[in-house]
């Protein structure tokens, strides 16, 4: 099982010896990055949704398994972005996950808590 901490270290020793230092990259930066993982996943989504009309191309997913397999990895660029663009900004991200949905479910009167 990994953590939010696991993440955390991992993504930003990467991030600092293979690429450049999260610090290199301004808010913005990340934020972009991040927005063109979130264009990717939805490509992906499309191209799941295609198959039912027959309209992917050869070089889609042919299977269903395959175009899941697919979003699976945008999912997970996706969370390594998020990740990196908290770690810029200082911010827990784990605090700031269970803060909003407590919030989300305090508003919508659910005892379901993290």
């Amino acid at each position: 099982m990994i953590t939010f901490d696991d993440l955390r270290a991992a993504n930003v020793l990467r991030c600092e010896k293979s690429f450049h230092p999260i610090n290199e990259w301004s808010p913005t930066d990340w934020a972009c990055a991040l927005a063109g993982e979130v264009g990717e996943t939805c490509n992906a989504v499309k191209k799941l949704c295609r198959m039912d009309s027959g309209g992917n191309t050869k070089k889609d997913p042919q299977t269903v398994k395959e175009a899941i397999g697919e979003i699976a990895e945008e999912l997970g660029d996706l969370i390594m972005y998020v990740d990196l663009l908290a770690a810029r900004l200082g911010i827990d991200l784990e605090k700031a996950v269970r803060d909003k949905f407590n919030k989300v479910s305090d508003r919508m009167n659910s005892n379901i808590k993290l």
